[in-house]
């Protein structure tokens, strides 16, 4: 039985297409405002660690790095278990009047081994583009927008 009397070579064709227009009709944007977080890791980033421009590192009097100013590396679940991660640990401290943001980010950078919040690997491991990301989730997480 042929499938619309066409050769399967031209049924691949016209499955290639319909994949393609699916994929890039969803493709990557906020229409209704929010915030678009890319789904895939841009490839212009560099996998391993280096240093952040010269002034890109916020810290507080503290210490603590609560400011990278590269932009965020992270996928869309990637920034979703980095913000949930973050929530989940804000929740289990006592409550207090104060933001749970800067003890979160000293929490990770201090880690020995990662936290879920850093997917598991050790703050110093983190390119800053990733250590921009975790810093973005762990804010949204304090101000109760991880969605």
């Amino acid at each position: 039985m042929r499938w619309c009397g066409r050769s399967p070579g031209q049924r691949g064709a016209v499955l290639i297409a319909a994949l393609l227009v699916a994929v890039t009709g969803c493709s990557q944007g906020a229409p209704n405002g929010g915030v678009a977080v890319p789904s895939a890791r841009p490839s212009g980033i560099p996998g391993g660690p280096a240093s952040p421009p010269p002034g890109a590192v916020g810290l507080s009097p503290g210490g603590v790095t609560t400011r990278v100013d590269v932009p965020a590396d992270s996928t869309e679940e990637e920034y979703f278990q980095a913000c949930h991660a973050a929530k989940v640990w804000m929740e289990a401290q006592p409550k207090t009047d104060g933001s749970l943001f800067e003890p979160y980010l000293r929490m990770v950078q201090a880690s020995q081994s990662g936290t879920a919040g850093t997917w598991n690997a050790r703050w110093a491991d983190l390119t800053p583009a990733r250590q921009a990301a975790v810093i973005t989730a762990a804010r949204a997480a304090a101000n109760d927008e991880c969605g």
